[in-house]
């Protein structure tokens, strides 16, 4: 097999035709494969399965009953079943032109480079397909800000938000990847040092259909690249800052409208304790959910520690107002900063501890593990 084509679909039906008649012309004379790895609540996979009983190319489906990682697992998982090393990847709605693909593969052949990334930005790449000028800043944007936060490894690349790439899979790590969202491109460059070049392509109009896109994916990306470039650890840090300025606010509103300063803090940690909570599991350990207890039971954990947390930590706060004279709102910070690391740790191996299975002192052995290998995620100099 010369090459697998790995097409991640969300509702993309009325696309799955044209995208395949497409492809098979482009891959006249080489022994292809393409591997939806679909996430449809609509009828693509019935589709996907009618083209592929007359195709001249192989095609496999792979739908999954649960959407983990987004797109991005999707990808990953369309890599671990490929039957071929050399893997093209382009989404499903014909914005990716399959006409590109005879030249990425025939740039990839030279073995020059791990990765031919195809660009929106490169020399005669367009991105006239988004939607209208918001979408166009925002796209320059998020560029400009993910290849600031990874100067060395970005350096080669215009473009690494684009979905429309063909790898090596030799050249990568599957183990170290943990997609979530749109962003796989991403997770691949920064997750390991490797051997790029880029060719230009013209971004192209939705066939059908509508665009994906959207503020929780938006989230899923700032998420993703906190992760990238900072580790878990810090993540839970810019969560906690959120839940820190909400706390102020509200202490701050209450006192300025006369509720004693106490009260106020309760209240307010009570308000950000379900806030970060809810926060960190969208973000933070949305990747050890899954082998950890029930959403309740997470909740009920969490919840009882920050109550039992705040217990303690708002008679300090107290003590520094009265004994001290330190401004409540200047207290309040402090020990929630105090606060912080020991938080953390309760949830990384309590709340979010895989369930028993086997022997504790193993098990507790693999979560200290699991907890350093996620914190320290691999960054740059």
């Amino acid at each position: 097999m010369d090459v697998s084509i790995i097409v991640p679909t969300y509702n993309e039906a009325p696309n799955v035709v044209e995208l395949v008649r497409r492809i098979s012309a482009a891959v006249v004379g080489r022994e292809a494969e393409i591997i939806f790895v679909d996430d449809s609540t609509d009828d693509t996979p019935d589709v996907v399965r009618a083209v592929a009983a007359s195709s001249r190319l192989p095609i496999r489906l792979i739908h999954r009953a649960e959407k983990t990682g987004g797109l991005g697992g999707a990808v990953v998982e369309g890599f671990r079943a490929a039957q071929s090393d050399t893997c093209l990847v382009m989404d499903g709605d014909l914005q990716h032109p399959p006409e590109k693909i005879p030249e990425m593969l025939d740039r990839l052949a030279r073995a020059d480079a791990d990765v031919v990334v195809a660009s929106r930005y490169a020399g005669g790449g367009t991105a006239h397909g988004l939607a209208d000028r918001t979408r166009v800043l925002v796209s320059k944007t998020s560029t400009a800000v993910t290849k600031a936060m990874f100067p060395v490894r970005l350096r080669d690349v215009t473009d690494p938000m684009t979905g429309f790439f063909a790898v090596d899979r030799r050249a990568i790590d599957l183990a170290t990847l943990r997609p979530q969202g749109f962003k796989i491109l991403l997770e691949i460059l920064a997750r390991k040092s490797l051997r790029i070049t880029e060719v230009p392509f013209d971004f192209a109009d939705r066939h059908a259909g509508e665009s994906k896109a959207s503020f929780l994916q938006g989230g899923h990306f700032i998420a993703q690249l906190a992760a990238l470039r900072f580790g878990k650890m810090s993540l839970f840090a810019v969560v906690g800052g959120l839940g820190a300025v909400a706390n102020l606010f509200v202490v701050w509103a209450l006192t300025a409208v006369g509720v004693n300063y106490v009260i106020a803090a309760v209240i307010a940690a009570e308000l950000t304790i379900v806030g970060n909570f809810l926060l960190i599991e969208r973000f933070v350990f949305h990747d050890m959910r899954h082998a950890a207890s029930t959403f309740w039971w997470r909740f009920a954990k969490s919840f009882g520690f920050n109550n039992a947390e705040a217990l303690i930590r708002i008679p300090i706060m107290a003590l520094m107002v009265e004994t001290w004279h330190i401004s409540s709102v200047i207290a309040t910070g402090i020990t929630l900063v105090v606060a912080f690391l020991v938080r953390f740790v309760f949830h990384s191996l309590v709340v979010y501890a895989p369930r028993r299975t086997g022997a504790r002192p193993s098990a507790a052995r693999h979560i200290l593990e699991e907890i350093d290998e996620q914190a320290m995620q691999p960054g740059e100099i």
